[in-house]
C-alpha cells in the first residue's frame, strides 16, 4: 500500500511524522507529497521534511490513501488546485482520506465532506460544519473512507482507525 502524507511549511510535527512512520512500520510505503514549491519544508519548530514527490506528478491511482496533517500548512495546501483534485479523486475513488487538526480544510476545500460525519480542531469546527459536515467532537470519527481526529494526543486511535480501514479497503 502507498500512502501519500502532504506537506507544507508550518506543519505539525507529530501529526506528520508520527502516521509516517507507524504506517511504515505496518509494511506500508508513505511518501510525503508536496505543493512543489520548494524541497524541504519546516514545521512550526523548524524541523525539515523533503519532498519526496511533487502534487504535480501524484496520481491518486497510484496511492491506497492521503494523510493531510495539521499545523498551518494545510491552508497553504489548501490554495493549490492540484491538491484539492488530488483529495478529491481520492475519496471519489473510495480510497482513504485521512485528517487531524487543521487537516480539515482540505478536506473542506476539495469538497468532499458534504453529509458526512467528521471531528477536527475545535479552531475550525464551523468551517466543517458549513462545509455540509455533521461535526462530531471525539477522539476519532470514521465515516467509511474518511477518517478525522482534532489534536496529536489523538494520534494513537488516529492511526489505529487509518490501519484498520486500509486493511478493509
Amino acid at each position: 500500500m502507498k500512502i501519500a502524507v502532504l506537506v507544507e511549511d508550518n506543519y505539525q510535527v507529530l501529526e506528520v511524522w508520527y502516521p509516517y512512520y507507524r504506517l511504515k512500520e505496518e509494511g506500508m510505503q508513505t511518501i510525503f507529497v508536496g505543493t512543489g514549491r520548494q524541497e524541504e519544508y519546516k514545521s512550526k519548530e523548524g524541523y525539515p521534511v523533503k519532498e519526496e514527490l511533487a502534487m504535480k506528478n501524484a496520481r491518486p491511482e497510484e496511492f491506497t490513501g492521503v494523510i493531510i496533517p495539521g499545523g498551518y500548512a494545510p491552508d497553504i495546501l489548501r490554495r493549490h488546485k492540484e491538491i484539492n483534485d488530488f483529495v478529491k479523486k481520492m475519496s471519489d475513488q473510495g480510497k482513504l482520506i485521512a485528517t487531524i487538526c487543521h487537516g480539515g480544510w482540505v478536506a473542506v476545500s476539495a469538497g468532499i465532506l458534504k453529509g458526512r460525519k467528521a471531528t477536527c480542531f475545535s479552531a475550525i469546527k464551523d468551517d466543517i460544519i458549513n462545509a455540509g459536515a455533521k461535526y462530531v467532537d471525539s477522539e476519532v470519527i470514521v465515516d467509511g473512507n474518511l477518517v478525522t481526529s482534532r489534536m496529536p494526543s489523538d494520534l494513537p486511535a488516529f492511526c489505529r482507525e487509518i490501519i484498520r480501514v486500509l486493511k478493509h479497503l
